[in-house]
C-alpha cells in the first residue's frame, strides 16, 4: 500500500496514470465476462465462446503491459536517497510496483463485475435489452469459479510481468546500440511470409462477422508484431546514429544523441504503436472489403486497445522526457536556447515519424489477409 499511500498526494499526471490503468482493466474485465456470459446464454456445440475469450487476449496483453510500464514508472520515479533510508533496495522497489500494478487491475476487475452484474438485472435492476445484451447471458445464473478466475487473470499477469524485472538482467550502458534489430528484422519478415503463403481457411472466426481466417494467418500477424516490437530500440538507436553523421550541427548533434539514449526506453512502445496501426488498417479492410460493421463490442475492445498502447507510448515518452530533465537543465546552463532545445525535440519527432508511418505502411500492405468465406 506504500505506493498508494504516495500517490494520493501525487502529481495529477501520475494519479491519470493509475486511473487509466483502472479504466483499462475494467473494460477488459467487461470483455472477459462478455465471453462468459455468451457461453452461458449459447450452450449449444460451435457457439464461438473458445473463440472470444482468444480474442479478449489481445486487450489483456495491452493492459497488462500498460500495468507493468506504470508500475514500474511509479516506485523508480521516487528519490533513490529516500528508499535506502526505508531500507527499500531494487528488489522491494520492484515488488512495490508489482503490488501497486496488481491493486490496481484488481479494482478495476471489481468495477467491472459490478457493472456486469448491474447490467444483468442482478443488483435489483432491469436486464439491459440494448444490441448488445446477448452476451450478457441474462436470466442465467452467473458460475462464481469461472467469473473470479476470468477477473484474477489480469491482476495477475500484471504483477508477474513487473516483479519479472527483479530478475532482468542491469541495463546497459547508456547509448549502447541495442542488439534486438536484426532479430526483430527477422521475426518481422518471417511472419509476413507467413501471413503471405498461408492457405485459406475458416477455422478462426474475426468478430463481428468480418470473416475467417486461418490459424497460420493469426499466427504469422502475431509474430510480425512481436519483431516491430523487439526491432523498435535497435530502429530508433539507427535513427539516432544516422541523424548524427558526418559532422553534424548543434541541432543535429543533440536531437542524435538524444535519440540514442532514449533508444531502450521508447523503442519497444513505439513498435508496439507500430504493431497497433498495422492490425488497424487490416481490420479496416476487412470491414471495407466485405461490407461489414463492427459490432459494439469490437468497436469496444479496438477502442481499448488503441486507448492502452497510446497511454503506453505517452508513458514512455514522459519517462524520456524526466530522464533528459538534468541533460536539459545542463545545456540551459551553458547557454543553449529555448529554440535550439525545442527544435531539437521537433527533429526527433520528425524523424521518428518519417520512420514509423512508412513502416507501418509497408507491413500493413504486405500483411496479406486471406479472403473471407
Amino acid at each position: 500500500m506504500l505506493s498508494w499511500r504516495v500517490v494520493r498526494g501525487a502529481r495529477l499526471g501520475a494519479m491519470g496514470r493509475w486511473l487509466t490503468v483502472v479504466a483499462a482493466a475494467t473494460g477488459t474485465g467487461l470483455l472477459l465476462l462478455s465471453a462468459l456470459g455468451w457461453a452461458l446464454g449459447h450452450t449449444q456445440p460451435g457457439a464461438g465462446a473458445g473463440v472470444r475469450l482468444v480474442w479478449c487476449l489481445l486487450p489483456v496483453a495491452v493492459t497488462v503491459q500498460l500495468a507493468a510500464v506504470v508500475g514500474r514508472a511509479q516506485p523508480l520515479g521516487w528519490p533513490c536517497s529516500g528508499l535506502a533510508a526505508m531500507g527499500l533496495g531494487r528488489t522491494a522497489t520492484v515488488l512495490i510496483g508489482a503490488a501497486g500494478a496488481a491493486l490496481a487491475c484488481a479494482l478495476g476487475s471489481a468495477v467491472a463485475l459490478l457493472l456486469f452484474l448491474y447490467l444483468r438485472g442482478d443488483l435489483g435492476g432491469v436486464p439491459y435489452a440494448g444490441s448488445a445484451s446477448g452476451p450478457l447471458g441474462a436470466g442465467h445464473r452467473l458460475p462464481v469459479a469461472g467469473a473470479a478466475t476470468l477477473l484474477a487473470l489480469v491482476p495477475l499477469a500484471a504483477a508477474g510481468v513487473v516483479a519479472a524485472g527483479v530478475w532482468q538482467p542491469r541495463a546497459a550502458k547508456p547509448g549502447a546500440a541495442p542488439v534486438g534489430l536484426p532479430w526483430g528484422v527477422a521475426l518481422t519478415a518471417v511472419g509476413l511470409a507467413v501471413q503471405v503463403s498461408a492457405p485459406r481457411g475458416d477455422t478462426l472466426p474475426l468478430p463481428s462477422g468480418l470473416g475467417s481466417v486461418s490459424p497460420a494467418t493469426a499466427a504469422g500477424w502475431l509474430v510480425a508484431s512481436v519483431g516491430m516490437v523487439v526491432a523498435g530500440p535497435g530502429l530508433v538507436h539507427l535513427c539516432g546514429r544516422l541523424l548524427a553523421l558526418h559532422r553534424p550541427g548543434a541541432l543535429r548533434l543533440l536531437a542524435g544523441r538524444a535519440l540514442q539514449q532514449e533508444a531502450r526506453r521508447i523503442g519497444r512502445p513505439l513498435g508496439l504503436l507500430c504493431a497497433t496501426a498495422t492490425g488497424a488498417v487490416a481490420t479496416y479492410d476487412l470491414q471495407s472489403g466485405g461490407g461489414h460493421r463492427l459490432g459494439p463490442l469490437t468497436t469496444f475492445a479496438a477502442a481499448l486497445i488503441g486507448v492502452c498502447v497510446l497511454a503506453i507510448t505517452g508513458t514512455a515518452m514522459l519517462e524520456a522526457r524526466g530522464a533528459r530533465a538534468r541533460s536539459t537543465a545542463a545545456l540551459r546552463d551553458l547557454g543553449a536556447s529555448p529554440a535550439l532545445l525545442r527544435g531539437a525535440v521537433a527533429l526527433r519527432a520528425g524523424v521518428l515519424l518519417a520512420v514509423a508511418i512508412p513502416l507501418t505502411a509497408l507491413v500493413a500492405g504486405l500483411a496479406t489477409v486471406p479472403a473471407t468465406r
